[in-house]
This record gives C-alpha cells, sequence and structure tokens, in this order.
C-alpha cells in the first residue's frame, strides 16, 4: 500500500474489494496517516494489517514501540532480525497476537550495499540464512527474505512452524523497480514462502483489481501442482 495517503489507501481497498484481504503498510505511509488506515482497514473492513516498521533502537525503545502498536490489534509488524531488537519486540507485543517478523537482509541490497555499510564478508544468500536462524533464536514469529533464500531457511530446523515472507516478489514481465533479488509469485509458493508482498505491480495497474486476481491464481496453482 505504497500509496501518499490514507485517503488513497481506502479508495485503493475499495477498488481492489474482496481480491485483496491482507495489506501491508510501510514507513512511507506512516507520514500520510498509516496508522489510522492499518486500522481502518481492520476494524471496518475486516482485512488483515502487515505494518512494516523495521524498528530498530535500544531495546527499551524497540519494546515501549511495538507495546504501542499492538494496541491496534493488527497482524504482522516487521523489525531489524537483530537478537536484541526481536527479543524487545517480542516483549512489547507479549500477550497479542502481533506476529514479530524479523528482517535478515533488504532484497534491495547487493553486496556492493552491504560493503558500503560495512557488512561483513560473505555472500548475501549465506549472511540471509545466518540472521534468520538469529532472528528464530531470539523468538521471531518469522522472517523477512528474499524468495531466493526461503527455500535454504524453510528447511532449517529453527524454522519449523515460522514464518518465511517475501517481498521481492514480481509477475512475469513486470519492472524490476528496485528490487534486486526478485522470482515470480509461483516459484515463491513452491520455495516455502508463506506471505508474498506485492506492490507496484498491483497499484499501478490499468485494474488493480485484476492484476491482483492473476497473482491469486498463480499462487493458487502452484500449491495444487505443489500438493
Amino acid at each position: 500500500m505504497d500509496v501518499p495517503n490514507a485517503l488513497a489507501g481506502l479508495e485503493l481497498a475499495r477498488r481492489l474489494g474482496d481480491t485483496v484481504s491482507f495489506y501491508k503498510i510501510g514507513l512511507g505511509m506512516l507520514t500520510g496517516g498509516g496508522l489510522a488506515l492499518a486500522d481502518e482497514l481492520k476494524r471496518e473492513y475486516g482485512k488483515r494489517i502487515f505494518l512494516d516498521m523495521k524498528f530498530f533502537d535500544i531495546p527499551a525503545t524497540v519494546e515501549a514501540a511495538v507495546r504501542g502498536i499492538a494496541q491496534f490489534d493488527l497482524d504482522f509488524l516487521t523489525v531489524h532480525g537483530d537478537p536484541h531488537v526481536v527479543r524487545a519486540a517480542k516483549e512489547g507485543a507479549s500477550g497479542t497476537d502481533l506476529k514479530i517478523l524479523g528482517v535478515t537482509v533488504l532484497t534491495s541490497l547487493s553486496r556492493e550495499d552491504l560493503d558500503a555499510a560495512c557488512i561483513k564478508n560473505g555472500a548475501i544468500d549465506e549472511l540471509v540464512v545466518e540472521r534468520a536462524i538469529k532472528a528464530f533464536e531470539a523468538g521471531a514469529d518469522g522472517v523477512i527474505a528474499s524468495p531466493q533464500e526461503a527455500a535454504r531457511i524453510r528447511d532449517l530446523p529453527e524454522a519449523n512452524r515460522k514464518l518465511i515472507v517475501t517481498p521481492g516478489v514480481r509477475p512475469t514481465g513486470a519492472d524490476l523497480n528496485d528490487q534486486k533479488r526478485v522470482m515470480a509469485p509461483a516459484d515463491a509458493v513452491k520455495a516455502g514462502v508463506d506471505h508474498i508482498v506485492v506492490g507496484r505491480p498491483i497499484w499501478q495497474a490499468a485494474d488493480p483489481a485484476a492484476a491482483a486476481k492473476a497473482i491469486v491464481e498463480e499462487m493458487q496453482h502452484a500449491d495444487q501442482t505443489a500438493g
């Protein structure tokens, strides 16, 4: 839901109707009424809400921020997958159904980007798996990772009964935009992903509902094939 404000978000939700039941609202929407939009979509429209805040701070601040978010009765919240952040977020969400998802490595980043940020050496897929393990051990309910690493994460003993949520999913022929590690929806499902995140290929489409329906049908077909 990377639209400018809550009014545009509500209009998009109306256009999508029953085609979409789960919305991700991120930092780009926060100053445009994102929390109010999340609350309205949840309470008035019965939608599930994934709040993509990617919190990262000292434990006390993360815990307090998550405790504030948890009062909205939302479904998913992202924090950076660093163990101290995950543990604080889980404490803030205690007593609620809010699922804490740890970000491994952003799907827009390359190895060059990590070098520039002084992140330790190693192939990105190895770092993603390592960070996923640490996030799970810290109590994360799931992780955010590229679909290209999903199969390896799904095979981890630590990933048992955990969620894998993947951005970087693009229907065949769609513009990659700023994503660098991408996969088609059906392939992501086959790799063991629980939820995929798709934004621009839907809301920038001439017919967003038709675009969303096509993606859902592709995922359902992948499930049937896998079964």
